[in-house]
């Protein structure tokens, strides 16, 4: 029997079948979702009878299947979805989606690398890819479900690792940019199923024993080195608090990015003549640069940064923190990151490079480094130094994480974890580069070691409850 005659068969009680394992595929629904803002356009690539798209949030559905009689069931169910019979191999579509799913499908796939190819048609620059499948190492258990009546009897499916999906991405012209696994206990027990799935399926161990794997990409770039310098106009944002003897050099030392850069700083409630040298800077320098400048009514950097951006016009957001450890001649590698597609949200990294001896506190350091860790499993990826004060984003990402904000609240006075949190919820590929960080030139370190050391701790159990545990 042919995969098209295997799902038309069994198209008729597919319904039934899914509300009987209901919770398995709930999960996966609500995992996907967790990752899809409302305006996004959805494509959902072999859908079935339709119950995963209903599901999600976003107002933009579309589903396709090669089985007539799934689609006219999906159509018959969910009619504020449209639904087309068509071929995964063969897509045909004038537009271009946000996000593609294929859950539980590529085990069916004849030649997975060319659907994955012909996905590119249906992609734009930001397209993100999600892929569900189930791990091989369940595959007895599941052929015993199905052997006791617990599960629907499948064909013979593709023997796939994520391995395996990492690499047909990237012979496809993809990205991968994060794995993760979900799920140890597929059926529902009351407390039994929150215990393993809630909890125990999310620490390092006993992650790999999960029966679902998820894998996210995005279209590589090809772009070159002068179409890349000429693409995006930039803002970027200096917040000061006691820094006067750093302003001046903040604007000689930061090099032209893109076609355009506009300069925004931003003062808050310093102590010192800061607010007066940015206003003779201004002047002084306002015929050669575009400066702009403002004045904090809240308190916090993360205040000021959100003020910065508010003001900003430019294409992609920089954050350069005004006591220029980090060096502003380090800028062009943060902008050629996200202007080349190879990143979402770039984070600077202080931790990797060898620091001047003054550079960092031991005490900050080992802070960092018990968040480098924490954060890493956290965001289910690599992620050395979430306190780094450069930080770079699309503006129109910017606009959905903004929208996104009521799901985290209104809870970080430092800005970095509103803008990390966020860019991880939107699905965006979250890159490090490496800086040197420097010592300081003039002033103090507006950082508290043991009190922000307790709001740095709070953020990870406001990440676990919002990320993790969800």
């Amino acid at each position: 029997m042919s995969h098209i005659q295997y799902f038309e068969s069994i198209a008729h009680k597919r319904v039934k079948n899914r509300k009987k394992n209901s919770y398995y595929w709930n999960d996966i629904t609500s995992y996907c979702d967790y990752f899809i803002n409302e305006n996004c356009s959805v494509l959902e690539v072999g859908c079935g009878t339709g119950e995963l798209l209903n599901g999600l949030k976003s107002k933009y559905k579309t589903g396709i299947d090669f089985s007539p009689k799934m689609i006219e069931i999906a159509k018959k169910n969910f009619e504020n979805i449209r639904f087309e019979v068509m071929d995964a191999s063969s897509l045909k579509f004038d537009e271009k989606f946000d996000v593609i799913i294929i859950s539980n499908v590529v085990g069916f796939l004849p030649d997975l690398q060319m659907v994955f190819e012909n996905l590119l048609k249906v992609s734009h620059s930001k397209t993100k890819i999600i892929v569900s499948y189930y791990s091989k190492l369940w595959e007895p258990v599941l052929k015993f479900g199905e052997k006791i009546g617990l599960k629907t009897k499948t064909p013979q499916q593709n023997w796939l690792t994520l391995q395996d999906l990492n690499n047909l991405f990237y012979l496809s012209g993809f990205d991968v940019y994060r794995n993760s696994r979900r799920m140890i206990f597929p059926v529902y027990i009351p407390l039994l199923s929150e215990f393993f799935n809630n909890f125990l399926a999310k620490m390092p161990l006993f992650k790999h024993f999960c029966i679902n794997h998820y894998t996210f990409a995005k279209p590589q770039q090809q772009n070159n080195a002068e179409q890349i310098a000429s693409k995006y106009t930039v803002s970027v944002i200096i917040p000061a608090r006691n820094e006067s003897g750093n302003i001046e050099n903040a604007v000689l030392r930061t090099p032209k990015l893109g076609k355009h850069t506009e300069l925004i700083f931003i003062e808050g409630n310093s102590t010192d003549d800061t607010w007066e040298t940015i206003q003779k800077i201004f002047e002084k320098y306002k015929n050669t640069h575009d400066i702009k400048i403002g004045r904090q009514t809240g308190k916090g950097k993360g205040d000021a940064v959100r003020m910065g951006f508010e003001m900003a016009t430019g294409d992609i957001l920089l954050i350069l923190d005004a006591d220029l450890t980090m060096p502003p001649e380090d800028l062009p590698k943060f902008y050629n990151a996200i202007a080349s597609g190879k990143g979402d949200f770039i984070n600077g990294s202080r931790l990797v490079y060898v620091m001047e001896k003054k550079a960092m506190r031991f005490l900050n350091m080992i802070g960092n480094k018990f968040f480098s860790w924490a954060f890493t499993w956290l965001l289910e990826q690599p992620f050395k130094d979430t306190l780094c004060g450069t930080k770079v984003i699309f503006k129109d990402d910017y606009q959905k994480l903004i929208q996104n904000r009521k799901f985290f609240g209104e809870f970080d006075p430092f800005g970095d974890f509103d803008l990390i949190f966020g860019a991880y919820k939107l699905n965006l590929k979250i890159i490090e580069i490496p800086i040197r960080y420097r010592e300081r030139t003039y002033g103090d370190t507006n950082i508290s070691r043991f009190k922000h050391g307790l709001i740095l701790l709070k953020m990870v159990f406001f990440a676990l409850r919002k990320i993790k545990f969800y």
